[in-house]
């Protein structure tokens, strides 16, 4: 396991909310080395080392409130040292960091990926990426795939692909991981995995929050390359894909990348139904007024998109795969729900055949972790005279431990130990941004424009046919 892990971005939101605590937390369980060291750099300059550890401290403490782990905290910060330099000057970065590779460093660069490219030349120039040093990316990878294709081809010029780890902290949940074991490690899942059996496939990734505090970033990507390209697309992935033969990197990631590929691309002729965008405007969430989202002059950015996907294949040929994420909706919620087919014959009164709600499997991700199968269930009595079902949902979950851990735990670990399984590989990311491409660019040619819907809401009203049937809102 690599001993040194070297921060980019170290002063921003990412780092005090996810990257830090979940360092704190693998520290004081036990899970880093004895002489793991934290290297954080940024732009900001400070007075001290100390000057920035009670920093970050503060800002740590006040985001995780009586969660936080003040010992672990503590004991992380007495390991870190931070340096100031500009992140685009791949010479002065060479030229300012001081740190000794040879215990084994992971470089994770938790910044825009117009610095990916700099940031790795400089590492490179340093010596910072010979083998058996590691560099880590979060998403995006890019804004299209021609952009995508120019930050993975400098990339691969520095260091080689198979010690290069894109994280998406979706990957990192326990649940997404669940995903695998349900299909592959259940007869009776994996039997009816298929068009033959399976209606619909809904996912959705609902927030609450809006996009305040983020609009230089969003005025830029919005809500289809914020979320669509990366979280939503990897969950569909894991769950449209061929059964692999084996669980290592590259059978996962080889079976993900035949799914990416099978994907429709859209045109412009069927845009307007399978896609809808929005963008929120004044509402109410939570019972708190809250301002819409301002767009600035000659600027069409979504903050809601919801597509109708298709997955040409042999498995999934006519099964509609809903995707839907928004910015200031009623709930936060990410769920995956699957919707089986109805009975082919159809014996009982109550309810009638139309009113009969199908099996479902539903994977909550957020606000909990949760799996429930949905079944039918008999309400019949002596006294009545006829057979009267009901849905019985059943909680597959397993007891949750008393502290649900951070995806990027798990996802620090591997890296550190070389594991590339929940990473995305350098096709996946141009694949799926093909697949974006065909959707901004059905977009353009017909004009889409984003639709205005009210804050709390669910929302546009043209939104309705693509969240779940039975209720137009989340199961």
């Amino acid at each position: 396991m690599h001993e040194q892990f070297l921060l980019f971005g170290a002063t921003g939101d990412l780092a005090a909310g996810q990257v830090v605590p979940a360092l704190a937390n693998l520290l004081r369980d036990r899970l880093l080395p004895p002489g793991f060291r934290l290297h954080a750099v940024a732009k900001t300059r400070f007075d001290s080392d100390d000057a920035f550890r009670a920093w970050l401290t503060e800002r740590v403490l006040k985001r995780a409130g009586a969660a936080a782990d003040r010992d672990a905290l503590r004991d992380l910060m007495s390991r870190t040292s931070y340096t100031a330099v500009d992140l685009s000057q791949p010479e002065a970065l060479a030229a300012t960091l001081k740190v000794d590779p040879k215990d084994g460093l992971l470089s994770y660069l938790a910044v825009p990926p117009d610095l990916f490219v700099p940031i790795a030349r400089g590492l490179k120039l340093a010596g910072l990426l010979d083998d058996p040093s590691r560099l880590m990316l979060e998403k995006p990878i890019g804004r299209d795939l021609a952009s995508a294709r120019v930050i993975n081809a400098a990339i691969a010029e520095c260091v080689p692909e198979s010690r290069v780890f894109r994280l998406d902290h979706y990957l990192g949940k326990a649940t997404v991981q669940n995903l695998l074991a349900l299909r592959f490690g259940n007869t009776l899942l994996e039997a009816v995995w298929s068009r033959r059996w399976i209606d619909r496939v809904d996912i959705l990734v609902a927030e609450t929050a809006g996009v305040d505090g983020r609009e230089q970033y969003y005025s830029r990507y919005g809500a289809l390359r914020d979320m669509v390209q990366n979280h939503m697309l990897q969950l569909l992935c894991l769950i449209a894909m061929e059964p692999p033969s084996a669980l290592d990197a590259d059978t996962v990631r080889n079976a993900k990348l035949m799914v990416l590929r099978a994907l429709r691309p859209f045109d412009a002729r069927h845009v307007a139904e399978d896609s809808v965008r929005g963008v929120y405007q004044a509402g109410v969430v939570g019972a708190q007024a809250v301002n819409g989202f301002t767009q600035l002059p000659e600027q069409s950015i979504e903050t809601f998109v919801a597509l109708r996907a298709h997955i040409d294949n042999w498995r999934w040929a006519g099964v509609p795969f809903h995707l839907v994420t928004g910015k200031r909706l009623a709930t936060r919620s990410t769920q995956i729900l699957v919707s089986f087919k109805p009975v082919s014959h159809w014996l009982f009164e109550k309810p009638g055949r139309q009113q009969a709600t199908p099996n479902r499997l539903l994977i909550r991700l957020q606000p909990e972790e949760n799996i429930e199968l949905q079944l039918m269930n008999s309400l019949a009595a002596p006294e009545w005279g006829a057979m009267e079902l009901q849905p019985l949902p059943l909680n597959l979950s397993v007891s949750p431990s008393r502290r649900r851990r951070i995806a990027y735990e798990r996802l620090f670990l591997d890296a550190l130990n070389g594991r590339h399984t929940l990473f995305v590989r350098d096709d996946e990311v141009e694949a799926a941004w093909r697949w974006i491409d065909s959707i901004d660019s059905a977009w353009n040619e017909t004009h889409t424009e984003p639709q205005p819907y009210v804050a709390g809401s669910w929302g546009p009203q043209a939104a309705q046919p693509f969240l779940p049937a039975d209720s137009g809102s989340p199961a």
